[in-house]
């Protein structure tokens, strides 16, 4: 249940959104101090809490400017049973909108993970560094080849919001490329059209894409999950749907603090 109710669906959310270089311009969708706060609810259940914070101060990262990003998930209630309390980060280029380092602290039941991977954009090289249970001492490091460019899977919703969504057609099909969990993803996704949609924090006017997914043993349907960012100028994620073999699982916003553009 762990694995349903944060992790696969915000590991598929988030390669659904990298690789649209094509389309990138000069950030004007956020900036330092932004924070965005999602309820994941399964059936009827709150399941989890997630949140993506850019930390206020901008990071030096190989002598570049970086945004420090975090993105922090948790499980609630009856879901507490299969406890889940997970972190993801990245040290993204605040020009290029590339990352030079990421890392993830796991914590899921009793499984526990700690990883930093160092991106060489010039060679085209990933360097992962693994840790010990209590993330004090290095394990093991292990050097993979990547495309040039590649996203990880924190920094590639940000690179999202910098491109001008509003260049795709209906039925626009984009191969996407991202690196996690020591490999290189591809995946296909569908620009579906605009959509009104009421939230918590607001009624938008939304771009939706789907991901093509292969068949597998958690989503159901051809095109199982969708997404909806907001067509304005922050181009944030505002809802996620997926449909699972054991139900379905909405991940929607609760709040939006510190936009750069209101």
């Amino acid at each position: 249940m762990k694995k349903v109710t944060f992790k696969s669906v915000i590991v598929t959310f988030f390669f659904c959104l990298v690789g649209l270089q094509a389309l990138a311009q000069k950030n004007t969708a956020f900036k330092t101090g932004e924070e965005l706060t999602f309820k994941v609810s399964f059936g009827f259940l709150d399941a989890a809490e997630a949140k993506m914070l850019i930390h206020p101060k901008v990071y030096h990262t190989d002598n570049r400017p970086t945004f420090k990003i975090d993105v922090f998930g948790q499980t609630l209630g009856v879901f507490k049973l299969f406890k889940v309390n997970d972190n993801w980060g990245s040290y993204l280029d605040t020009a290029k909108i590339i990352p030079y380092q990421s890392y993830r602290h796991i914590e899921e039941g009793k499984y526990r993970k700690h990883e930093r991977v160092l991106f060489d954009h010039q060679k085209k090289n990933a360097h992962v560094r693994l840790y010990d249970r209590e993330n004090k001492e290095l394990v093991s490091t292990k050097d993979y080849p990547v495309p040039a460019n590649v996203q990880d899977i924190v920094s590639g919703f940000y690179l999202l919001r910098t491109m001008d969504l509003k260049k795709l057609k209906k039925g626009d099909m984009v191969t996407l490329t991202g690196f996690f969990d020591k490999e290189v993803h591809k995946i296909n996704l569908m620009y579906t059209g605009k959509e009104q949609l009421k939230t918590k924090i607001g009624e938008f006017d939304t771009f939706v894409f789907s991901p093509i997914i292969p068949k597998n043993k958690l989503f159901r349907g051809e095109q199982p999950v969708t997404v909806w960012v907001t067509d304005d100028a922050n181009k944030i994620p505002v809802r996620i749907k997926a449909k699972l073999w054991v139900g379905s699982l909405d991940m929607e916003i609760t709040e939006a603090k510190g936009l750069r553009n209101n």
